[in-house]
This record gives C-alpha cells, structure tokens and sequence, in this order.
C-alpha cells in the first residue's frame, strides 16, 4: 500500500512545472492515479492516512503557478475532468473507515467478545482450533449507506463511524443483524440496548476489585425453559454490591432428569451420584486450586439433593447462599422482620432414634414422622411462629438458623451417640436445606438420613444418607 500511495505521490509531483500538457489534461492524468489507487484500494486506508501518511500537505502547487490546490479540490476537478462528476474517490476513502481509536475502544469496551444478545463469542480466537485470530467484526448499528439495514435518518454522517454506532460482533451475528434489511426485526433502538448491557456487564466483571469477585453456581436449572427462574442477570443484581460476578456465565450443576418423576429409590440414587460427580468434575478441583475464592449459590431442587448441595460445600469454603422469594419474585435480601426468632424444641427425654423436624415452609405434624419411623421417636424440631413458604427474608435469618441448628447438632450428637442415624425430615426455604447440609462435619457428625415428601405415596419417602 505504502508503494501505491508513493507513487501517486510521484505522479502528482511529476506534473508540476509541466505548463505544456496543459490543466486538464495534468488533471486528468492525476485523476488516473486517484483512479489506479482507488483500485488498488486497501480497507481500513482512509484519506487522512493518504494525506498525512505520505502527503505531508493538504493541497498542492500542481502546475508550477504558485496557485496551491487542497487536495479536495483536486479529486473533484480530476473527477470532472474524467467526466464522473462527484469524485467517487473522495466517496470511497474514508467514509467506511473506522479510525484504530475507536477500534480499540470498541475491542475494550466488548471485552473482545460478540456484543450480540445471548453469543457471547471469543473473538480473538478460532472457535473450532482455539488459535489466536481476529474474527471480530464491526457492525454499524445504523447503517453507513441511507439504503442500508436500519438506514440512517436524522443521524450526520460524521457520527456514524462513531463508537456509539458500532458493535464488535461474529461474522454470523453481523449477517444476523443485516439480513434484518428493513430493521423489523433487530431495530437500532434494539441494538443500542444490546451493546449497553454487554459493555455495561463487561465493566462491571472487569473492574471489581479480586477480593469482592464471586463465582456463580446454579443447581436445578433447567437450561432454556423460562419456567425455573435461575438466570444470570436475576443472580448478578441479588450479589450487588457486596459481591460481583468473577464471570460472565455461571457454573451449572444441571439435574440428570426431570423432577417430575416418581422419586423412587432409583431415582434418587441416580441424582445423588450424578450430582456429586458434577460436582466434583466442575466444583470441587477449582477450589482446591483456589481458582474459586468464594460461591454464590442459587439452587432450587428437591430437599435432600439439596442438603446434599450443602455437604458438599461443607462449612469451610467461602459461600453465600441465596434464597428466592415469591413476593415480590427474586433473590435479593429483604429487610429483616423485627422480632424474628426461630423457636427450637428439644426432647426432656430419649425415647426413640433422633428425627429432626424442619416446620418451616408448612408444618410437620409429629403423626407424620412416626408414620415412617414408628411411635417411638425422639423429636427435636426448628420452627417458626407462623410455617410459610415466604418467611426467610433476609441474610440475618439465614445466619442466625445456621447458628442454631450447629448448636442443636452438638445436643444431638452428645444425648444420642456418634454411631446413632440421625432422620431428618425437611420442610423449609431452599437456602435453608443447603445451609443445613453445609454446617454438617463430614468426619464428625453422626449418619443422617433425608426424607422427602411426596403426595402421590401420602406422606415421607427415605430419600438419600449422607455419611
């Protein structure tokens, strides 16, 4: 490129003095060099880079006279005197090129990822060999051409080239969004809020300072299917401001298979397996290796494979456990009720195997747990004044039921012996059964035993034991 432009430099230097050809005809032949480089035209060269890249000036004394012509001026004569009218030249130099500050900035502000809702893509890598490669493209949010997808009506050309218009995005998004021809389907108003959100969650990752990163971790997701509510953004915006997301995506924990079944013996044997095989392959070694320095749990599951959750993440690890609430529907922490107490009941004699009772979403009636276990029971129980479904509002509640229920773990084990089964029978928030798993001590506590409730079999099934 440096070549071509060198010699249309000499071209156009090589006409000065030559009185004898005569103006129109030095135009025209400068208009054949405007016309060779506009050919041999490279994208991404706009006409500042011709002017100052090699001319060092804005205009010429072309013909000796000591008249100086700008370089505007020149183009335009060459094209009239070529019969083309409005320089073309002048069009095509310049008007697609996209200055390497923006460029840059654009790459900062993506991330140096697609920009397009829901893609996400690398784009400084091949997404088939993993090599690294530039496969990003700049897509105009309104069109540089008027006739172009979304147009550009009412918006000067001088911005348009602008990083406020552009999105860094893949070869297939950018066809995506132009195939949109009429702008029906991907407006720019559509875009415009598509960029914000990614270069507003690009800055949010990126600046927060190490120590108030968290990782995301999903349990029971249903990927793809509206009804299960865990989704990134709703998790993000319970975190703020105490923590931030380390990543983009979270870690998914997803179910073997549906929920819906019957939960039979099999049925939980093959969740409680799978589910700590998924953790242990996505889990459990980033932690080790410290990767993951502290968890933001979202989960929604049966009880038991949620206790089971919390066992795995044990006590020692750095987690915040989040709870869902159904009015208003969400994750974030509400302010905590005056007065609230949990109310713990403990047994004036044993009598029978331990049953701890979780009244807490509905009540457990004591008929109901001997019904599975027999009439003689030794019951301790965590309650509230009144059981429902909504009660766990704030992070307050969540500690202060973990500080309980470690302390009614020391009762138990003391008044009933290490090598006792301890049965648990739980009716409570989601947060509230992985916390019960996670004050568990693996090689402290005694056995436990979890039962669910299901309707079709009328009343409590053994589930699962954690040893």
């Amino acid at each position: 490129m440096a070549c071509r432009l060198h010699l249309f430099l000499q071209t156009a230097r090589a006409l000065k003095g030559q009185v004898w050809l005569g103006r129109q005809l030095r135009l025209a032949i400068c208009w054949s060099s405007v016309a060779f480089l506009r050919h041999a035209y490279v994208p991404g060269i706009c006409e500042e880079t011709v002017r100052t890249g090699c001319v060092t000036h804005d205009d010429w004394d072309v013909d000796g006279s000591g008249e100086r012509i700008h370089w505007d001026k020149i183009l335009n004569e060459a094209c009239a005197a070529t019969h083309e009218g409005e320089c073309a030249m002048h069009v095509k130099v310049g008007v697609r090129v996209i200055t390497p500050t923006v460029q840059m900035m654009l790459w900062g502000k993506a991330g140096g990822r697609c920009e397009f809702r829901g893609c996400n893509q690398q784009l400084w890598k091949s997404p088939v060999t993993q090599e690294p490669v530039n496969i990003a493209q700049k897509a105009h949010i309104y069109a540089f051409s008027p006739d172009g997808p979304r147009g550009h009506k009412g918006i000067p050309k001088s911005k348009l080239n602008n990083i406020e218009n552009l999105m860094l995005v893949c070869h297939a998004c950018h066809r995506t969004i132009d195939q949109d021809t009429d702008g029906s389907r991907y407006s720019g108003e559509m875009l415009q809020k598509w960029k914000a959100e990614h270069e507003r969650r690009i800055e949010v990752v990126t600046g927060v300072h190490h120590d108030r990163r968290s990782h995301i971790l999903f349990y029971g997701a249903k990927i793809g299917e509206t009804d299960v509510p865990l989704f990134y953004n709703s998790a993000a915006m319970a975190m703020f401001p105490e923590w931030y997301p380390a990543d983009d995506r979270p870690i998914l924990l997803p179910p073997m298979r549906s929920w819906s079944s019957d939960k039979k013996a099999t049925f939980w044997k093959i969740e409680d397996d799978h589910l700590v095989r998924m953790f242990a392959n996505r889990v459990r070694q980033l932690l080790q290796d410290g990767y993951i320095k502290h968890l933001s749990v979202f989960a929604l599951a049966p009880q038991p494979l949620l206790v089971r959750l919390g066992s795995l993440l044990t006590d020692i690890n750095e987690v915040q456990v989040y709870a869902r609430s159904r009015e208003p529907q969400g994750w974030g922490w509400r302010d905590h009720p005056r007065g609230f107490k949990f109310i713990v009941q403990t047994p004036t004699r044993i009598s029978g195997p331990p049953a701890l009772v979780l009244s807490l979403s509905a009540d457990i009636s004591e008929d109901r747990v001997r019904a599975v276990l027999g009439n003689k029971v030794t019951f301790w129980k965590v309650t509230v004044p009144r059981p429902n479904n909504d009660f766990l509002r704030s992070k307050k509640q969540l500690l202060e039921f973990r500080e309980r229920a470690r302390d009614l773990m020391v009762q138990i084990e003391s008044r009933h012996g290490r090598q006792t089964e301890l049965h648990v029978f739980p009716a409570s928030p989601a947060a509230i059964a992985v916390e019960l798993g996670r004050i568990r001590m693996p090689k402290a506590n005694l056995k436990w035993r979890i039962y669910d409730q299901v309707n079709e079999r009328e009343g409590f099934v053994p589930a699962l034991r954690i040893s």
